[in-house]
């Protein structure tokens, strides 16, 4: 943007901090109080209360992160205990809140041994399904029999037999291990590889079956580990960008308090239109021909220049542009050093001095200029009128 300003915005550590407690205490103004009490601990100077407040922000957005990665597991194994059809116990979501910090890792210690519990309950209750699918099929005149309890007639040899029903236990117990949430197509994998155990005839095919058993039952779980990771890296990522889109939303509204604090309100002349996402346009009741386009980009950047709401028409016009150039740069300095206080700290990477390049005229204002547009005290009205 030409004749403006280009800056680094960097947010202070309480910021962030409290923005990610609001975000999971379900908050959209303010900021968390650990963080809110950091940023008045550094605006009067007081570097220990600082750093003891910035400790206990820290770990209480990190108790709450452990509550929410709690109550995600339990929504999980929800939806698998109504997948299977299990009557499994699990504790109720804790609603995260600012109790202290204490309980909310006691809680979390609690629930982890619960959920543990409630996990190997689920897989337990697969592994009787499949096997009981397995076994309840036919196996043929040699293969092993659903019913293990009644000696198979003309058996010569019980060894041989004692030695299939621990083939089945075992079997049992591999499949416990296969994890409750496995996909479809894998837990199917498994259980066509199980079927061979059913219609196993010898100790040796049962061995050889069991040994394929453990081999897709690894497989299942190395690929539901995957989709875990997956569904984990997902939602970090959705965390993330909500992280980022609040740091935005809070540098904006941050500067537009910084100038309504400077007494540039709409109601006293100074006026503040959303012109687009992270953009905002400046325009004061004694400015009629001039206006500051500002764009906050990823709470990271910000930049503004003035613009003109009509072509200037002689030497009049440059000499005032040049003031007018003058009067925002003074006041852009005065708006930064106030949002030092809010924990927004920038660092100016680029300036055009007032008076080095014609103002730009915005496409809007030129059709002002040729009155396809109505006046600014016209629109002012009905925007006042819809919001009676």
């Amino acid at each position: 943007m030409s004749s403006g300003v280009e800056a680094d915005i960097a947010l202070d550590a309480a910021v962030v901090l409290s923005l990610g407690m609001n975000r999971a205490l379900g908050r959209t103004a303010g900021l968390a109080g650990r963080g809110a009490e950091a940023l008045a601990a550094l605006a009067a100077g007081r570097a220990e209360a600082r750093a003891e407040a910035l400790a206990a922000a820290e770990s209480q957005d990190q108790a709450l992160r452990q509550v929410l990665e709690r109550n995600a597991r339990i929504a999980a194994l929800a939806g698998t205990r109504e997948e299977l059809g299990a009557e499994v116990l699990l504790p109720a979501p804790l609603r995260p809140d600012e109790r202290p910090v204490e309980a909310l890792t006691a809680w979390c210690a609690e629930v982890d041994a619960v959920l543990d519990e409630a996990e190997a309950a689920l897989s337990e209750h697969l592994a009787a399904q499949v096997a009981a699918e397995i076994f309840a099929r036919p196996a043929g005149p040699a293969g092993l029999r659903a019913d293990l309890g009644t000696p198979p007639a003309g058996a010569a040899d019980a060894a041989a037999d004692q030695g299939l029903e621990d083939a089945r236990r075992t079997l049992e117990r591999v499949l416990a291990r296969l994890l409750p949430d496995v996909p479809e197509e894998h837990r199917g994998s498994v259980a066509e590889a199980a079927g061979l155990l059913a219609g196993a005839g010898s100790i040796e095919e049962a061995e050889g079956a069991l040994t394929e058993v453990r081999l897709r039952v690894r497989a299942a779980n190395r690929r539901t580990e995957e989709l875990r990771a997956e569904a984990r890296r997902r939602a970090a990522e959705r965390d993330a960008a909500e992280q980022a889109e609040a740091e935005r939303r809070y540098v904006l509204s941050s500067i537009t308090s910084a100038f309504e604090e400077m007494g540039y309100e709409v109601q006293e002349g100074f006026e503040t239109l959303t012109a687009g996402a992270g953009e905002v346009v400046l325009s004061r009741g004694s400015w009629p021909d001039h206006s500051v386009r500002m764009r906050v980009d990823d709470a990271a950047h910000v930049r503004a220049a003035m613009v003109r709401t009509r072509p200037a028409r002689g030497e009049d016009d440059r000499r005032l542009d040049v003031e007018r150039e003058q009067e925002w740069c003074e006041a852009f300095e005065t708006a930064r050093a106030r949002l030092e206080g809010a924990g927004i700290r920038s660092a100016v990477t680029w300036r055009l001095a007032p008076g080095v390049r014609e103002l730009t005229v915005t496409e809007r204002s030129r059709g002002a200029a040729t009155g396809e547009t109505r006046s600014r005290t016209g629109q002012r009205e009905r925007r006042r009128e819809r919001e009676k």
